[in-house]
């Protein structure tokens, strides 16, 4: 009997091994594809060409979304880094989805909103609307407050009320750069089958603030904040490059993209079902176009940056990743028909496999691999040989692809401009296999197992508002 549990636990383990390899192996060929497709892109778009699209009379007009529930320490800030963007024509429209932290307020007083009642066309269902404001202080901002009904259902009511063919949807707690609406409309100018695109979200805490500008780009001294800033790099500059490369790009970050209006409408906008609704989006564009037989196009931009604040706490994150988690396999449940269906080209062939095996089940699994290895070692069940590999192999491997992470990003954009806060990242990224990694891995067992457990909600989320420089 012990032989029989000793060859079972290896072969575990073993196959532990080799899941661990093949998901690092994966995001290294993901990082090597981006450094040639950034370098590509970094020579395709020079300055004249962007002052031409500026200039360009065929540059579309945006309409940008904000919703926000409580969000009074940031939303002022927001909008003024909104209204001091570098684009020909937008307007800005904040919804107000039932805030009680005196977030209308706020708005009211720094803006001179005054009631502006508007009659639009309301092809999304939403929540009542109470209220429309408009700005005395300049025309282009549009305040909608109604009742509470949740993120998505504030961003339709937007929708609805936008009056210009893209919209942008940012998080009201986001700071977008000047030129951030040119560079992520690109796609759109490039090529007419484009229906959606997003930028890079990029971390603030730490960062000095300045009229709704990232003036002193800082890295936070916060570990926590850091293993986040890690992560992010890994996921966008590796993972969404490559994933938009290959024509299968399944998440536009909820924090910053940009979308045709009519195929919004058409599609029926964002679900208010799912507390994953950006990656429910995106996969429903595809799978709407695709069995209409329809052209789509959905690009990843890598340098059109989004300033975000990022948890601060263990508790604020566990809960943001456990809702993460939650809304991956809300997502993979409802489009489950995808999944390895060529029907669906390389989202359906590629996308949708590797978040079902690498980001569904990969915390399953890796938290399996933990307590199997450790009980085989309390038992004396596994060679501690075999431990030692799969320790090694798991830190250094992972260590590998973050660090090259943070390499691409410096070598493509150079945000970090301090070599003291390069060479932090970098050990960030060593740092976090040791006990980071590990408490993500558990935070999302736990979003499956509410999942399973049909839990809907978001979560408190609370802010502490962008630092001044």
């Amino acid at each position: 009997m012990r032989t029989f549990l000793t060859q079972m636990v290896t072969v575990f383990d073993l196959g532990f091994l080799v899941y661990l390899l093949a998901l690092n192996s994966l995001y290294l060929v993901f990082s090597v594809v981006a450094y040639f497709k950034l370098s590509n892109h970094r020579r395709r778009w020079t300055v004249r060409e962007l002052d031409a699209v500026m200039r360009s009379p065929a540059t579309p007009a945006i309409s940008i979304i904000v919703p926000g529930f409580n969000e009074k320490t940031t939303i002022v800030e927001s909008v003024r880094s909104l209204l001091a963007l570098n684009y020909p024509q937008f307007e800005v429209i904040v919804i107000n989805d039932g805030s009680t932290d005196g977030t209308l307020t706020s708005l009211i007083e720094v803006y001179d909103l005054i009631s502006a009642p508007v009659s639009y066309a309301h092809h999304l269902p939403t929540q009542p609307i109470r209220g429309v404001y408009r700005s005395l202080a300049t025309h282009d901002v549009v305040v909608i407050d109604k009742v509470n009904g949740g993120k998505a259902d504030a961003i339709n009511a937007g929708i609805n009320a936008a009056q210009f063919p893209l919209v942008c949807v940012i998080d009201a707690d986001s700071l977008l750069e000047e030129h951030a609406l040119v560079r992520v409309v690109l796609p759109f100018i490039e090529d007419p089958d484009t229906i959606a695109a997003g930028g890079i979200v990029r971390i603030a805490n730490g960062c000095g603030i300045d009229h709704g500008r990232v003036t002193d780009v800082r890295l936070s001294d916060r570990w926590l904040v850091r293993f986040q800033v890690v992560e992010y790099l890994r996921a966008f500059l590796a993972g969404r490059v490559t994933l938009s490369a290959l024509d299968a790009l399944l998440i536009i970050s909820g924090a910053f993209g940009v979308f045709r209006r009519d195929v919004l409408l058409d599609a029926g906008g964002f679900s208010v079902d799912t507390v994953g609704e950006d990656m429910e989006l995106v996969t429903r564009l595809h799978r709407f176009c695709r069995d209409r037989g329809l052209p789509c196009r959905i690009a990843f931009q890598p340098d059109p940056v989004c300033w975000t604040e990022a948890p601060e706490s263990a508790r604020m994150l566990a809960r943001q990743r456990n809702r993460w988690q939650r809304g991956t396999l809300q997502v993979l449940g409802r489009h489950s028909k995808m999944i390895a269906n060529p029907r669906y080209g390389r989202v359906g062939l590629l996308a949708m496999p590797y978040y079902l095996i690498f980001e569904a089940l990969g915390p399953l699994v890796e938290c399996g691999g933990y307590v199997v290895t450790a009980l085989g070692l309390w038992l004396g069940l596994v060679d501690w040989h075999l431990a030692e590999l799969l320790f090694i192999a798991a830190v250094m491997y992972g260590t590998l692809i973050s660090v090259a992470s943070v390499l691409l990003e410096d070598l493509s954009f150079r945000h970090n401009r301090r070599v003291a806060d390069f060479l932090w990242l970098v050990a960030a990224a060593t740092l976090e296999n040791f006990g980071y990694r590990q408490l993500i891995t558990w935070w999302r067992v736990q979003g499956s197992i509410d999942f399973l457990r049909g839990q809907q909600a978001w979560g408190t989320m609370t802010k502490k508002g962008f630092a001044r420089a």
